[in-house]
């Protein structure tokens, strides 16, 4: 019996990855076809003619009249849309660290072994998926300075309590309060989810090397937290500077102009004065700060947001 040699193997080659031809691409965008028509359709197409008519000075009725950028240039000048900016950015300051701070507090507590921890979470997501108008409804009965529950509290405590949403002084404390007290459930349940992604292994080290409870919160639970934290950050800014649910239901931009931000200025300068291609501008001047906002958060995180 004669034994021969295998034949060597032939060297193993990488596969070449096949051309994406127009085959390829025509295949994608017939699946992408159910999400990219409405998007076009109902997003695209009113933004492209939203700065259309940013171009125009239009009542809704009569014919367009073209005048470029006056619109923008008047806007620009107006104390009143500056006004309104700054009551937009008051409220952000006052409403954004109540609600991280909040929504934190609340996602540490239910994240611990209690009884009755899921129906809490259940509670306290509630607010966030009630309608706007019930909620602001509901928090304007609250506040009533002439015998709503929150002055009658109060009283039994002896003090007398302020006007609320009919004072100009706190007309704008009193829509960030029921605004965070709304979406303090969205916050805990992001960052729920965030604490319950931390390794426990971390904390039982450091419990260990005899670590207290602060330092583990502030060494290990707030860093590795941080992705869920900046996404907390950039979208309750983006949905700060289009606060107007709880405005226009509240105060309707009062006492005397003190609650006026900027979408429900875009609101008034369209349905109330009749001057569509002012709130058009408008809108894109929004459009344009929460874009800056939001481009540098992203910058930013590489500096403070911690993956792994």
């Amino acid at each position: 019996m004669t034994l021969t040699a295998a034949p060597p193997e032939a060297p193993a080659t990488r596969a070449r990855p096949r051309e994406k031809g127009w085959r390829y691409g025509l295949t994608v965008a017939v699946f992408l076809l159910p999400s990219l028509v409405p998007l076009t359709l109902y997003t695209l197409v009113p933004m492209l003619g939203s700065l259309w008519t940013s171009l125009h000075e239009w009542d809704l009725i009569t014919e367009m009249r073209w005048v470029g950028l006056d619109n923008y240039a008047e806007l620009i000048g107006d104390p009143g849309t500056r006004a309104a900016f700054l009551h937009t950015l008051s409220f952000i300051a006052g409403y954004l660290p109540l609600v991280y701070v909040g929504g934190l507090g609340l996602a540490v507590l239910l994240n611990r072994a209690m009884r009755g921890r899921s129906l809490l979470r259940g509670v306290y997501f509630l607010p966030v998926i009630t309608s706007w108008v019930v909620v602001a409804l509901m928090w304007k009965w609250l506040l009533n300075p002439a015998g709503g529950i929150v002055d009658w509290a109060l009283g039994l405590l002896g003090i007398s309590g302020p006007g609320w949403w009919t004072d100009p002084d706190w007309a704008m404390p009193s829509i960030i309060l029921a605004s965070a007290w709304k979406d303090l459930g969205f916050v805990m349940i992001i960052l729920l989810a965030g604490l319950q992604a931390i390794p426990r292994e971390y904390q039982e080290a450091a419990m260990v090397d005899g670590a207290s409870a602060w330092r583990r919160f502030r060494h290990i639970t707030l860093p590795l937290l941080s992705p869920s934290t900046f996404f907390v950050i950039v979208i309750s800014l983006i949905n700060g500077f289009q606060v107007f649910d709880q405005v226009k239901i509240m105060t309707g931009g009062g006492p005397g102009g003190a609650t006026q931000v900027v979408v429900s200025q875009i609101y008034d300068l369209t349905f109330r004065y009749g001057r569509a291609g002012a709130a058009s501008a408008l809108s894109w001047l929004l459009f344009a700060v929460v874009l800056l906002v939001t481009v540098v958060q992203i910058r930013g995180q590489r500096r403070w947001v911690t993956y792994g």
